[in-house]
């Protein structure tokens, strides 16, 4: 291999794993359509997608931002939402609501499990609800003792806080994925 070959190679893998910070002076907007474009490095997105790093246990912190389309190559990350201006933190703060909406359930009607999956019948602190989950996924992910995300067919996310806050035969409903 040639030596410029290396040398386009080693710079193609060090701009790959850049971290690039995204700070308050770089300008956030939210678009007509309800979208969030940036300029950031002299560079203007049209659209963005932020996604959580982590979103269970510092939702507020490192929040990836992302091209839309383009394999959604990152752009960069912001540390700590708290430091951007009051403006960009609301922009961004309802496009990670519509990104982590998750209702949570507060109340479990059924479960049913037939043919490899599980169908739900609850009430969340969003109304009542039908789903389904993947018998043979990892669709039920204990975050704690007493806290679920449960993933639907639909890839929707569902919370159950505090398991021991339902009933009795609600927990034994769910003894299947405990």
């Amino acid at each position: 291999m040639s030596e410029n070959l290396v040398n386009i190679y080693e710079k193609k893998a060090e701009e790959m794993t850049a971290i690039h910070m995204i700070t308050s002076k770089d300008k956030f907007e939210e678009t007509e359509g309800g979208f969030v474009s940036l300029d950031y490095e002299g560079v203007h997105y049209e659209r963005v997608n932020v996604v959580r790093l982590f979103p269970f246990s510092d939702a507020d912190k490192y929040i990836s931002v992302r091209e839309h389309g383009n394999g959604g190559r990152e752009i960069g990350i912001i540390e700590d939402m708290n430091e951007m201006s009051e403006k960009t933190r609301e922009i961004l703060d309802r496009q990670l609501r519509l990104t982590y909406f998750t209702p949570i359930i507060e109340k479990i009607y059924s479960i049913k499990d037939e043919y490899g999956y599980a169908y739900f019948h609850v009430l969340t602190d969003k109304g009542e609800c039908k789903f389904s989950i993947n018998m043979g996924s990892n669709a039920v992910s204990k975050l704690s003792d007493t806290r679920l995300i449960i993933l639907d067919v639909d890839e929707n996310r569902f919370e159950i806080r505090d398991v021991d806050a339902l009933s009795h035969k609600e927990r034994r409903m769910l003894d299947l994925f405990l």
